[in-house]
């Protein structure tokens, strides 16, 4: 077997989802899957696509009309500017992620990942043949400072990875920390890759970084249909990149998975004329309860400005994050995920993209399990 895939480790979000089915009566509060249905009008347009028998091979990077939609959506909602010719669709954003780190790395290259971070990002670094470069942010708020990157970038740093909308951490970058990224990428030969996958799901001021335009030749945008549509098993995204660098990731796509699936375009082109703003204001009210509730409890959190997502700290309590989740499920049948999936022990990641209820009810136990915790 490939030794660097020996090394990997399995995700740890659906290792404490696995344990928390295994005990009886607990709530979970580990994926960050939406509790609403895809909309309507885009399952009826992958309905039409298949009584139309558009089952066969669309053309590779994906179709026309879709091309033209997400350059179109891309130029409206963001500001940037991609034609058809510098877009893939791709399977899920993984695939993207995938694509752009396998395409621009060479052996021992460098990325730097500010942390906390999606425990993918590891992985897929490593399976690259790259240097896995992890950036603690914890203690500037979860942002990026221009002296702690000047610290992490080298002679081998081939690429930044930004997540905005963060996961674990909800938390948008500044425009502060978009600047320092920018002054320290601009003169080197640095590509930024933007996972914006969480980019719709915000409750404020957002920008992304592909708003650098002039820096266009070194960005990588990946993005999916997962989370703003309720569509987290169509397993559809779509990569933006300057043309010459599309072009060479196109080819890496068509010897992986060809093409995304025919019909399931036609939806994809469908959600981006769907407004998820009914999603987002739910969302947006789940937050504010679930940071309330925390904060009542005597947590020490950030309040989150995207995502789905509350990262409250646990060191108080001097136990490492997998313990601490362990002892949850077992003594307070409630699963969350260990901060150490995301390269930082002492939080914990707890999703709220569940219905009011359950979150009512994990809450309560949550906070049972931490006075009991507290009287030891």
């Amino acid at each position: 077997m490939n030794a660097v895939l020996l090394h990997c480790q399995p995700s740890g979000i659906r290792k404490f989802t696995a344990l928390a089915k295994e005990e009886p009566g607990c709530l979970f509060l580990t994926i960050g899957e939406p509790d609403f249905n895809t909309p309507d009008p885009v399952k009826e347009a992958a309905k039409d696509a298949l009584d139309q028998t558009l089952t066969h091979y669309p053309p590779g990077v994906g179709e026309s009309y879709l091309l033209e939609r997400i350059s179109r959506f891309e130029r409206e909602h963001n500001g940037v500017s991609y034609s058809p010719q510098e877009i893939i669709v791709t399977d899920g954003a993984t695939e993207g992620l995938y694509l752009a780190l396998r395409g621009i790395l060479n052996p021992g290259d460098e990325v730097i990942v500010p942390i906390p971070a999606f425990g993918l990002y590891e992985p897929l670094v490593t399976l690259s043949q790259g240097r896995y470069v992890p950036m603690d942010t914890c203690a500037d708020g979860f942002q990026i400072t221009a002296q702690n990157l000047s610290r992490h970038i080298t002679a081998r740093t081939k690429a930044i990875l930004l997540n905005s909308p963060n996961n674990p951490t909800g938390a948008v970058y500044t425009l502060q920390s978009l600047e320092a990224v920018y002054q320290a990428v601009k003169d080197r030969d640095i590509f930024v890759i933007c996972d914006d996958v969480y980019a719709q799901l915000v409750y404020g001021p957002y920008q992304s970084f592909s708003r650098y335009q002039d820096l266009r030749e070194k960005i990588i945008l990946v993005q999916s249909f997962s989370k703003p549509y309720a569509m987290t098993g169509w397993r559809v995204g779509y990569l933006c990149a300057d043309r010459p660098v599309i072009e060479q990731l196109a080819k890496l796509h068509s010897y992986t998975v060809v093409s995304a699936v025919s019909f399931l375009q036609k939806g994809c082109a469908a959600a981006l004329d769907y407004d998820p703003s009914e999603m987002i204001k739910t969302y947006r009210r789940r937050r504010d309860y679930v940071y309330g509730r925390l904060l009542d409890m005597g947590m020490e959190v950030q309040k989150p400005d995207g995502a789905f997502y509350l990262f409250p700290s646990i060191r108080k309590y001097q136990m490492d994050s997998e313990t601490f989740c362990l002892r949850m499920i077992r003594e307070g049948k409630l699963a969350a995920v260990p901060g150490s999936c995301f390269g930082a022990d002492g939080y914990i990641r707890l999703s709220y993209c569940y219905a009011d209820e359950q979150l009512r009810q994990s809450l309560d136990r949550l906070e049972s399990f931490l006075k009991t915790l507290s009287q030891r």
